[in-house]
């Protein structure tokens, strides 16, 4: 079964190196662009537990009246994994979803939170996901919409292979070494308004890494075993999960790009 892991890994490895290597991260230079990036990546944060959850309805059992469900290692392999994501502790050691991390590490840095807010709490007001992405009820900006269309489509197909494999292959663990050294960096110059977000950081690559990572790709094994249709559908939604990815890097990029310019212009002008 490895040589399937493999094979899928050959095939997404262009676009993990495209948004690994993406010239995004190198723009972290101030405060101003970290803000910028925090605005829209937050939305990859909630829907990455937006992909948590449905594994969790699909592989375990929620309803009132429990039973049993029938792989049991990826039962345990999915709760543990929402605990850790959806009950984690912040700076403080209370308990927090890495979602409400984000949020806190937002506010501190003193980006934007009132799309995401906004968002959210017409959700939490009981509007159903597919018609906050229908009809952008939260007005969100194209290219993030864009993205959270993407994994909608995803999960409408109802094939949980591919749900796994788009949470597995394209979470959070694309943002690379290097984008936290200058986050770091940055810290060391502005220990006040990053402290949450190196937390939030630091707690993603412990996790991703150490922890669910591995879990994820044996979950994979367990869902597709030795099915060669599954697996080809499995790779085709990786494909889509990261295409997605790089192309919200992309639009971020752009918009940073634009902010420094005008930052630049005004500069110059005074």
């Amino acid at each position: 079964m490895e040589f399937r892991i493999l094979s899928l890994q050959r095939r997404i490895e262009p676009l993990r190196q495209a948004i690994l290597n993406h010239e995004l991260y190198p723009m972290m230079q101030s405060m101003n662009e970290v803000r910028t990036f925090m605005e829209h990546h937050v939305f990859a944060v909630w829907d990455f537990m937006r992909l948590l959850k449905a594994l969790q309805r699909d592989l375990t059992c929620v309803d009132e009246a429990w039973v049993p469900t029938e792989d049991r290692a990826s039962r345990r392999l999915i709760n543990e994994i929402v605990v850790a994501e959806e009950s984690d502790v912040d700076v403080n050691g209370r308990p927090a979803s890495h979602y409400e991390l984000y949020l806190d590490a937002m506010r501190q840095a003193g980006a934007d939170t009132r799309t995401i807010v906004r968002f959210v709490s017409k959700l939490q007001a009981g509007f159903k996901a597919k018609d906050m992405l229908r009809f952008n009820l939260a007005e969100i900006d194209e290219a993030t919409m864009d993205f959270l269309k993407a994994t909608d489509r995803i999960l409408k197909r109802g094939k949980l292979h591919q749900t796994a494999a788009a949470f597995t292959f394209g979470r959070e663990d694309l943002i690379p070494d290097m984008f936290t050294a200058l986050i770091k960096k940055l810290y060391a110059e502005h220990p006040t308004e990053l402290s949450a977000f190196v937390y939030y950081l630091d707690r993603h690559i412990e996790l991703d890494g150490d922890e669910h990572g591995p879990m994820a790709i044996q979950m994979m094994k367990n869902l597709c075993k030795e099915d060669d249709e599954l697996w080809l559908e499995a790779e085709d939604a990786c494909v889509e999960a990261l295409e997605a990815r790089l192309k919200l890097w992309d639009a971020i990029a752009q918009r940073v790009n634009v902010k420094v310019g005008v930052a630049e212009a005004f500069s110059e002008g005074n």
